[in-house]
């Protein structure tokens, strides 16, 4: 598939919109499944890609398959974040920003019946990896500028064609994101400049993590989730991978495709898992 592919058919519409600054992306979308609003709904916290550049995409990216997750019951908070190529942006603005947009769900939770005990986030691409680093923020050193004393506990991640190791992808012109694009989102060249930005610096992560790939991927090289895997084994994470046969960077997010359907398979599991947090 190519983008056209999936952003040219007719666009769904979110239920909320939230903003929790003055910049036009400091946003979230909120995707409500039809019921009782007073059961207590699941809820996917969703990051969209984009290699981490607002002008190449924004939360709107996500709309297809936060859709298909609200037909199936599932709510969606779907966070939007400045880019580096956005005022405010780079460091620590991205980092800030994706921190902000997810802890403010605790704000909203309450009004909308979402359940704040076992949130499954789920990131593409650049997302993939921002998704992967608010799942490790408690893990984050306590004199960076992006800690927090209490950020929202995730339980569960699953990762499409992300980009979790951010020295990988500086050192690999292959990738499709070009490699410039890392001194900009961590720092330039700030001492320890991945200590708090790159997840492979932060593990364990200490939940679960699925890492969802295709095998046609030509912006995110094949290397890039086996070398992630292998470190987060080893530091003691649970870690399943998956390479979908005959996918690429676009069909992970595509509602109709058999990527989608294993995320939508690995999340459902997560949700329904008897233990908050493992």
């Amino acid at each position: 598939m190519c983008w056209p592919d999936l952003t040219r058919r007719p666009r769904p519409d979110p239920d909320r919109t939230f903003h929790y600054g003055s910049d036009r992306l400091q946003v979230v979308d909120l995707w409500l499944p039809a019921g009782d609003p007073a059961t207590c709904r699941p809820i996917v916290l969703m990051v969209h890609g984009g290699c981490w550049q607002s002008s190449i995409a924004d939360r709107r990216l996500m709309d297809w398959i936060a859709a298909d997750l609200r037909a199936d019951g599932i709510a969606v908070w779907n966070i939007d974040y400045r880019g580096v190529d956005r005022d405010g942006g780079g460091y620590p603005g991205t980092f800030l920003d994706a921190a902000a947009a997810a802890d403010v769900l605790r704000d909203h939770a309450g009004t909308y019946a979402l359940d704040l005990s076992r949130i499954v986030a789920v990131g593409h691409s650049a997302g993939g990896h921002l998704a992967l680093w608010l799942a490790a923020r408690h893990r984050l050193p306590g004199d960076s500028p992006l800690a927090t004393d209490d950020p929202l506990p995730i339980a569960h991640v699953v990762s499409l064609g992300g980009l979790p190791d951010l020295a990988a992808v500086e050192a690999s012109p292959d990738n499709g994101c070009g490699t410039e694009v890392v001194a900009q989102l961590v720092g330039g060249d700030r001492v320890d400049r991945f200590a708090d930005t790159s997840v492979v610096e932060l593990l364990p992560v200490g939940v679960p993590i699925d890492l969802i790939d295709g095998a046609q991927d030509e912006i995110v090289p094949a290397a890039m989730a086996p070398a992630f895997a292998e470190a987060a084994r080893a530091a003691g994470d649970r870690v399943v991978m998956q390479r979908i046969a005959e996918t690429g960077h676009v069909e992970l997010i595509a509602p109709e495709t058999p990527a989608w359907a294993a995320a939508k398979a690995s999340i459902r599991r997560a949700l329904s898992s008897a233990t908050p947090f493992e």
